[in-house]
């Protein structure tokens, strides 16, 4: 059993803590929040006995082994960095950082803390990722990966209503780049590695964040193709595509259904049982590395986590889309 403090208290964490609910290894005992009030109310809704609003008294309290961030983006390193500081393990809702230089500051104080740190990314985590990764070398020599995820996001009325709110905040490190885009990105690198060029375009709202956007990546005798957006939907499926045959993956960011189509019109169904919530598998893998002392995840690793970070500073750099935290983070 491992004793958790959450950090953010919004949907996100309302859906870890269901899926967090599903292992026997996880008790929630802490909450941090800007305000009692909301604290209180969330900790009393899922039975954790303390509050905190002070950061620091939080971080150094005794009352949790590991933490759960999920506040806004440009929160992450400084509370992830606090929480290491004072020998917590951090899991950090992706994306993990708002940039390539908070990130190396988090992954030096996980090692000088010698405290477990991984990216939430629940993708590649997930039964049918691993289903993927097993059966990529039937389709031979790789030629295209491509995947979209575009979803109209509910906030986004609010915004043409002219309410800005926090998912178009360039404050807060937001865009459709680093919360939708992502989920396209990082199964990429964990499966490919970093690619030798990028191309990116996008569509850019007033408020000073990407709507939409798309990102051209080259990996020499590949190409791989990624498209996002947060003000129109989606609903074409993943594909791999190699010289003998094609993987379709229903949905990158969760995938239930993958299958091989060959030249020759015989389909090879890949998919495997996933009967537990998505966020079940991240926190289940997460568990098992704090438990053996390993600092860092061997999928969710802190390489991957710079890849992709390293793909969107310079998607962004090509797109114009700065974050206070570039001129802070140096």
């Amino acid at each position: 059993m491992i004793r958790f403090g959450i950090v953010g208290t919004n949907w996100i964490t309302e859906r870890f803590i269901d899926a967090a609910r599903e292992s026997g290894k996880f008790a929630l005992t802490a909450v941090y929040s800007r305000t009692e009030a909301k604290g209180r109310a969330f900790a009393d809704k899922h039975g954790a006995a303390h509050v905190y609003t002070d950061l620091r008294a939080f971080a150094s309290g005794e009352t949790f082994d590991a933490v759960y961030v999920a506040s806004p983006n440009s929160l992450h390193a400084e509370q992830a960095i606090a929480c290491m500081n004072a020998g917590k393990h951090v899991l950090c809702e992706k994306p993990v950082a708002s940039n390539e230089a908070e990130l190396r500051r988090m992954i030096e104080a996980a090692r000088r803390n010698k405290v477990t740190f991984m990216e939430a990314l629940l993708t590649t985590l997930l039964p049918n990722f691993r289903a993927i990764e097993d059966n990529l070398h039937k389709l031979g020599t790789i030629r295209r990966y491509f995947a979209s995820y575009c979803q109209y996001s509910s906030r986004y009325d609010a915004y043409k209503e002219g309410n800005v709110l926090n998912a178009f905040k360039p404050e807060l490190s937001n865009g459709a780049l680093l919360d939708l885009g992502i989920y396209c990105l990082y199964p990429l690198v964990t499966l490919f590695g970093a690619p030798k060029r990028v191309q990116a375009d996008a569509y850019m709202l007033e408020s000073g964040v990407d709507g939409q956007g798309g990102l051209q990546l080259n990996y020499g005798e590949m190409n791989a193709s990624i498209l996002y957006s947060k003000i129109s939907s989606s609903y074409a499926p993943a594909e791999i595509q190699g010289e003998n045959g094609t993987m379709v993956i229903d949905k990158i960011n969760t995938p239930e259904h993958v299958e091989i189509r060959y030249r020759d019109g015989s389909v090879d169904v890949l998919t495997r049982p996933q009967p537990n919530k998505f966020m079940y598998y991240e926190l289940e893998h997460f568990i098992e590395l704090a438990e053996d002392g390993t600092l860092e995840s061997p999928t969710n690793s802190w390489t991957n986590s710079l890849n992709a970070m390293r793909v969107m500073d310079e998607a962004r750099k090509q797109i114009g889309l700065a974050y206070p935290a570039d001129r802070t983070s140096g």
